[in-house]
């Protein structure tokens, strides 16, 4: 049993950390920028809470953090009450904030010169993974303490990798995410067109899910695409968030995206048109929008 600090309780960050509890048997101990939220979590799980984020990593052999960007997360590791400060020597903090390979990059060598460990590990599986316990993890960092911390990520996961040294987990995540933009733009283009087609579009979907073209997106959204319910999951902004960091990352390193570049811009449509939060299968709704 080890010594757990969890930081950010947000919709993944709280069934997660929830996991490492129940599953793991650890201690424990957890910090919520809104204080509520961790009481809410205690009397969920068993766990103490902390004032800090300095707090709560104290002693800990494993600080877990799950934040909202680039600048949440130098703050909760560097600022002030970051939990750097009072990390022991050796611990090693886990970031599984979706996050720039650049932050990655830098914290890792910041944790380097205080003698810690940092694993940038962005996951993979939405809310509904993060719930159910399935993420998929992928690790930039050292191989040392990725050997130590896969047995806690295992807790929450069903697939947890190193990918390479620091930033190349969230380098992963960004090509992650470029796929999905693609494939739920070409889902919600197929459905679209069946539609206007006068397909029977359950037959179309019970034939081609079993074809080439089968992807989770399909398997698991066409449906709710279909009846135009977009509250199942990863929301347009946060999906927004994720490609600038990729688009950003690409303008650096020289790659083409235009399709992910122009997934964007349909999501900012989406966003004019009052869907901030509907989840990102919410494509098909500027499609199938009135003329």
């Amino acid at each position: 049993m080890s010594k757990v600090a969890w930081i950010g309780l947000g919709v993944m960050g709280y069934p997660m950390a929830g996991h490492i509890q129940q599953k793991g048997g650890h201690e424990l101990v957890v910090y919520n920028r809104t204080a509520a939220k961790a009481d809410t979590w205690c009397r969920d799980y068993a766990g103490s809470t902390a004032p800090t984020p300095r707090a709560a990593a104290a002693g800990a052999d494993f600080v877990f953090c799950c934040v909202g960007n680039d600048d949440d997360l130098r703050a909760v590791t560097i600022g002030e009450d970051g939990a750097f400060h009072d990390m022991a020597p050796g611990a090693v903090f886990i970031d599984n904030t979706t996050a720039s390979a650049e932050v990655a990059r830098e914290l890792y060598a910041e944790a380097k010169k205080r003698g810690l460990h940092f694993l940038d590990a962005p996951v993979s599986g939405g809310q509904s993974g993060a719930e159910a316990g399935t993420l998929t993890v992928m690790v930039g960092g050292d191989a040392e303490p990725y050997a130590r911390a896969e047995p806690v990520m295992q807790c929450f996961a069903q697939a947890v990798k190193r990918m390479g040294d620091a930033g190349a987990g969230q380098l992963t995540k960004m090509v992650n995410q470029i796929c999905i933009a693609g494939l739920i733009q070409s889902l919600a283009e197929g459905l679209h067109f069946a539609g206007k087609a006068g397909l029977d579009i359950p037959a179309v979907m019970d034939v081609i899910t079993k074809g080439a073209s089968r992807s989770w997106q399909m398997e698991n959204r066409w449906e709710t695409m279909v009846a135009g319910k977009f509250d199942y999951g990863f929301a347009i902004e946060w999906m927004r968030k994720d490609l600038s960091i990729c688009l950003d990352e690409a303008r650096s390193n020289g790659a083409q995206l235009p399709v992910t570049a122009l997934v964007d811009q349909f999501y900012a449509e989406l966003m004019s048109m009052g869907g901030r939060r509907w989840d990102t299968s919410s494509l098909i709704a500027r499609l199938n929008r009135p003329e």
